[in-house]
């Protein structure tokens, strides 16, 4: 299954001609192209599909998100161990 996970944008940076953020997910971040969100700025969070942000969403809703991955114990396969009790 496929998901889209929340994450809160920690950096942004040019990377061979692309937009690329640094995105915190529960502790362990991740390089994510914004190249569908070009409006995302540091701090916002985003909703993650596949290595791409693919929309913004506000806090509440991602930690809405996060906990119902988690009560749907589907984390566990998209992200390492370690984080998957941690908060967005």
């Amino acid at each position: 299954m496929c998901l889209a996970i929340p994450g809160q944008i920690v950096s942004i940076a040019e990377e061979r001609g692309q937009r690329m953020a640094q995105v915190d997910f529960g502790g362990v971040t991740q390089p994510v192209s914004l190249h569908l969100t070009p409006q995302a700025a540091i701090g916002d969070y985003v909703l993650v599909h596949v290595g791409f942000a693919i929309s913004r969403i506000d806090a509440e809703e991602a930690a809405h998100t996060w906990r119902t991955l988690q009560e749907m114990d589907l984390l566990a396969n998209e992200l390492p161990a370690n984080v998957e009790g941690a908060q967005p």
